[in-house]
């Protein structure tokens, strides 16, 4: 290799470099932005705070979902914490609209619980929007003794309608099924092929006989052929 061979390979080397690191520091497009007109909003926020910090978390979250119920344009706010981690905590949360979602973010009283949040956080607190898919009466999905899950379900973009398919005659066969106590499916705003499932069972065992079921072993198969995550089903009790 001559001389001249060797300094355009360098030239080369150092122009690919360049290009790949240019294209690493190109910032992301921001997603986009949540649609004014979906009506009820809901919420799903995951909360993940510091282990030694999660009964102050647990008070300063009740205090935040009693005066998000009093807010103006709140149709439901609940907190659970899951079984085994207690500390990550989720607020499953419906709204009017966006405006009204956005005067409570704009109240003194929810930038302060979201300062004080972020003094205890292992995480910022991850906000996630959605349009209704399946759900039922927005009503309390409170039962003494109830068990509630929070499943996050990804599928790969040319899937998502065959999931929308899937999701919805799992709902209804869900909702239909003994001890179910709610099963909602909600589709996020900004990436239409990601999904929150919450659902309320009256005890472990309704849980986990209905996971045995011919429906949810059916959905899972198909559900097998489209995910583009893992299933990521976490359990949780209500806090109260």
């Amino acid at each position: 290799m001559t001389p001249g061979d060797k300094m355009a390979l360098v030239v080369s080397a150092l122009l690919s470099f360049s290009m790949m690191n240019s294209s690493a520091q190109t910032p992301a497009a921001a997603p986009p932005a949540v649609p004014a007109d979906v009506s009820p909003l809901y919420i799903v926020t995951y909360v993940e705070t510091r282990p030694t910090a999660r009964d102050e978390t647990a008070a300063l979250l009740k205090s935040y979902r009693d005066a998000s119920r009093a807010a103006q344009g709140n149709l439901r706010s609940l907190v659970v914490q899951r079984v085994r981690r207690p500390g990550q905590f989720v607020v499953v949360a419906a709204w009017k609209d966006k405006a009204a979602w956005d005067a409570h973010m704009a109240a003194a009283s929810t930038k302060a619980f979201r300062e004080k949040l972020g003094a205890l956080r292992n995480a910022p607190a991850d906000d996630r929007f959605h349009n209704s898919l399946s759900v039922g009466p927005l009503d309390d999905p409170k039962a003494p003794g109830a068990v509630y899950g929070v499943t996050h379900v990804d599928v790969i973009p040319p899937q998502k309608d065959n999931a929308i398919a899937a999701l919805k005659v799992l709902g209804e066969a869900n909702r239909s099924a003994g001890g179910n106590v709610r099963y909602e499916i909600v589709q996020q705003t900004n990436r239409p092929n990601h999904f929150t499932v919450f659902e309320v069972w009256r005890s472990r065992e309704a849980f986990d006989a209905n996971g045995m079921s011919a429906h949810q072993r059916e959905f899972r198969d198909k559900l097998a052929q489209m995910a583009g995550a893992l299933y990521d089903e976490r359990l949780y009790e209500l806090l109260d």
